[in-house]
Order: C-alpha cells, then sequence, then structure tokens
C-alpha cells in the first residue's frame, strides 16, 4: 500500500509540473496561479502545497525537468574525450540547440523562460537560478578554454575567461533570436555554422581592421537626445578607463585573447 501511495504521489506531481508547463506557456507565469494549476492538474490546491512550497519552487522544478536533456553525457563511442575540449564543448553546446529545436517539453521551457516569466514580485528569486546556471555554463566553457591551452590547442595568450563570455553571448543570442522568430533562420544549420567559425577564430591572431576611437569619438559615445549619457556614469564597468581596457592598447592590432572583462 505504501508504494502504491509513493506511486501516485510521483504520478501527481508529474501531472502539477505538466499543468504548470501548459499554462506557464499558454498564459505566462504571472498570469497563472497556483490554483489555476491545481485545476488543470485535476487536483486540490492542497494537493500542490505537498509537493511545492510555493510558483517558484514549482517553476524551478518544472524548468529542471525540462532542461534534463542538456545535463545528460554523451555515450562514450560519441564523446570527444578530455583530450578533446573544444570538440567536447562544440558537441554539447550542438546538443542544447538540438534540444530547443526538436525536444517539444525543453523548447516549451526556453520559451517560458525567455518570453513568458517576469522577475518581479514573487518571481524575483527566479532571476537568481537564471544568473546561476549562466555562470555555471560560463564556467564551464572557461574550463574548456583553459584545458585547451594546456594540451596546446589553444594559444597561451587566448583569454579563456573573455572567450567564454562571448561563447554564452553568441549561442545565447542565438537561442533567443530564435525563439522569438523561429522561421527567421535554421538553428542548428546557423548555429553548428557560428559556433564553429567562433571555436576555429580563437586559434588565431585576428587583425583589428579599426583604428583606435579617436577623442572626439569616444566623447560622442551616448550624448545624443535618445540617450541618458548622465546615467551610464553611474553604472559599474562604465566609463573610458573600462574602455580602454577593453580595447587594449593603440597598436591597431586586436587579438582574440586580448585581457579584459566578466563573468557571468
Amino acid at each position: 500500500m505504501a508504494r502504491r501511495t509513493k506511486q501516485e504521489a510521483q504520478e501527481t506531481r508529474a501531472r502539477l509540473l505538466d499543468a504548470a508547463e501548459q499554462l506557464f506557456h499558454e498564459r505566462g507565469v504571472s498570469r497563472t496561479s497556483l490554483q489555476d494549476i491545481a485545476q488543470a492538474a485535476g487536483v486540490t490546491r492542497g494537493a500542490v502545497y505537498w509537493h511545492f512550497e510555493d510558483k517558484v519552487q514549482l517553476f524551478n522544478a518544472m524548468m529542471e525537468r525540462a532542461t534534463m536533456p542538456l545535463e545528460e553525457d554523451f555515450e562514450a563511442s560519441v564523446s570527444p574525450g578530455p583530450d578533446r575540449p573544444l570538440d567536447d564543448l562544440r558537441l554539447r553546446l550542438m546538443n542544447v540547440m538540438h534540444c530547443a529545436a526538436f525536444n517539444a517539453r525543453t523548447r516549451r521551457a526556453f520559451e517560458i523562460a525567455n518570453l513568458r516569466v517576469e522577475f518581479v514580485g514573487e518571481m524575483a528569486s527566479i532571476r537568481g537560478r537564471k544568473v546561476a546556471a549562466h555562470r555555471e555554463w560560463t564556467a564551464h566553457n572557461r574550463e574548456a578554454f583553459e584545458r585547451a591551452k594546456a594540451l596546446g590547442q589553444l594559444p597561451q595568450d587566448v583569454d579563456a575567461h573573455q572567450a567564454a563570455i562571448g561563447l554564452m553571448a553568441l549561442i545565447g543570442g542565438l537561442l533567443h533570436h530564435w525563439i522569438l522568430d523561429p522561421e527567421a533562420f535554421d538553428l542548428i544549420v546557423v548555429g553548428q555554422a557560428r559556433l564553429e567559425h567562433y571555436l576555429s577564430s580563437l586559434t588565431v591572431v585576428v587583425p583589428n581592421r579599426f583604428p583606435p576611437l579617436t577623442a572626439a569619438e569616444r566623447g560622442a559615445l551616448g550624448r545624443q537626445p535618445v540617450c541618458d549619457a548622465s546615467r551610464g556614469h553611474d553604472l559599474p564597468g562604465h566609463g573610458h578607463a573600462a574602455d580602454d581596457a577593453e580595447h587594449g592598447g593603440d597598436d591597431g592590432v586586436r587579438r582574440t585573447a586580448d585581457p579584459a572583462t566578466p563573468r557571468d
């Protein structure tokens, strides 16, 4: 009897997650109540609280279930192995794009996370979960670049941290653009081409075709009427010092590895 009760509890939990995923996707997270989810799942509101403390915990559980395919390891027959970190990184990021394109649950979760949730009110803490996930992926990418440098597969002057942020921006931007407008381009074809180009570009020195910004050009940035330049100076990471660090010296050459900034 106890075993059957446990199984029924697991089934109820799954129905709640299914209902939450469907309603969050249809209505948006803020417009969906726990009562709505309970009704769609065919259970009482009390059953919801038996499994989840609040909507935030339910949302997190739904996202974790939907993104599990992204965490699964590849079979040994296709895994590049630890001595080929760039190939492994390429395959894992291609898997993210394939899951987004062809796994209906993962795609819905991406659409909910990017288009149907507001990080305000009771859902404000969800932003922390998203930031943590971004930081974890950025750290994984950075470690892959560091291993590639140690193995002689990337130049030693490549800034692994910067390269990891650039890669996150590339893949995140492609996914967000495609989720917003799937008809705009083929995520798999374009995604693979851009990913491989980016990883390959890290192996060579790329001359900067642009001359350094002049003092006049730099001073004009953010001064247009549409911009509120006064606010920019109050934000961390803004100003000429940060800009100088980002663009390097005045030799007119930028390496993919120029030392500089952030981390998610």
